[in-house]
């Protein structure tokens, strides 16, 4: 068998993956290409002809060089200018496309997440750059926005606390009052074999518990949770609900255990541990619709999930 060709990289037969670093380098090399991207997908599929809102009609376009750089495709016609960053998070960036690319790629090709810090590092940007950066894309690509109770089928829920639980020796009422007001609660719905969500819930108990599951949870949904009492008045209102008595030890029963929403848990917190350190409640929705997203889109019908996010990015 003869050697690989160090100047053109190939994947492995072996490899999980379709699409790294070597297929983003070449497909998107520099500022250019990205912005031909967004010009294809927004306005001109065969990087030409586009509808032109003065003309009213399909028109030539082409793109001139100027001196304030613009980043602009004028009809041949009339003269109308197109951006294809307007209306996107791009918009009024002084930040290099590419970098903005850059940084999708590596938020899309990380299991755990990856910190403002790193992206600082990786590309050479200020802090509050890259935390801009990071902010935008979470909040405008990621986020779900006001959700109908689309979960179906057998959906497992539990909820969980972000901050930790204490160690060490007893804490002292005040010490235990302190915690309490640090800890975060959220509720996490997966459907089996299917989509998740994750809502930050005030308590974990009572009404904002269950107002949680029904706005994400379709009626005909079979509900799978623990034991934990706030649960049990839901019953009344889905197809089912199977309860695994995790109280007496038991944690699988045939089908009936929450071990999807638990092992996804288990990520969440290490990626939240290790790449970020900790948390504010004021930022914590944005970063757990980060998470969701990345599990929503393991399986995306296009190349990667990173193209499933650019795609994202033009259709605004």
């Amino acid at each position: 068998m003869p050697p690989a060709n160090r100047h053109e990289p190939r994947r492995a037969k072996s490899s999980t993956s379709d699409y790294g670093v070597t297929e983003f380098l070449a497909e998107f090399p520099d500022d250019a290409a990205c912005l031909e991207y967004l010009w294809r997908k927004r306005h001109a599929p065969d990087g030409e002809n586009a509808h032109c809102p003065k003309c009213w009609q399909v028109r030539p376009f082409k793109r001139y060089k100027t001196k304030q750089q613009r980043q602009s495709w004028t009809c041949t016609a009339c003269g109308h200018h197109l951006h294809p960053t307007a209306g996107t998070i791009f918009h009024r960036s002084s930040t290099s496309l590419r970098l903005w690319f850059h940084a999708m790629y590596l938020m899309t090709s990380t299991r755990c997440g990856i910190s403002a810090k790193q992206l600082e590092r990786e590309l050479g940007v200020h802090y509050k750059t890259a935390w801009r950066m990071f902010n935008k894309i979470r909040n405008h690509l990621m986020s779900e926005p006001d959700p109908a109770p689309s979960l179906r089928g057998e959906v497992e829920v539990d909820e969980t606390g972000v901050h930790g639980r204490p160690r060490g020796p007893k804490m002292t009422k005040k010490e235990a009052a302190a915690w309490r007001q640090r800890q975060v609660s959220v509720l996490g719905m997966v459907e089996r074999g299917g989509r998740v969500r994750l809502r930050v819930i005030t308590s974990r108990m009572g009404e904002p518990l269950s107002q949680a599951v029904r706005s994400n949870v379709n009626p005909e949904a079979i509900l799978i949770t623990d034991d934990w009492r706030s649960y049990r008045p839901l019953g009344r209102e889905y197809a089912g609900h199977r309860i695994i008595n995790h109280s007496a030890g038991s944690y699988v029963n045939g089908t009936i255990h929450t071990n999807t929403i638990e092992g996804f848990f288990g990520n969440l917190k290490t990626g939240m541990r290790g790449a970020y350190k900790g948390v504010s409640r004021k930022w914590l929705q944005s970063y757990l619709d980060e998470y969701a997203w990345r599990h929503n889109n393991r399986f995306h019908g296009q190349r990667s999930m990173f193209h499933a996010l650019v795609k994202e990015a033009a259709n605004q």
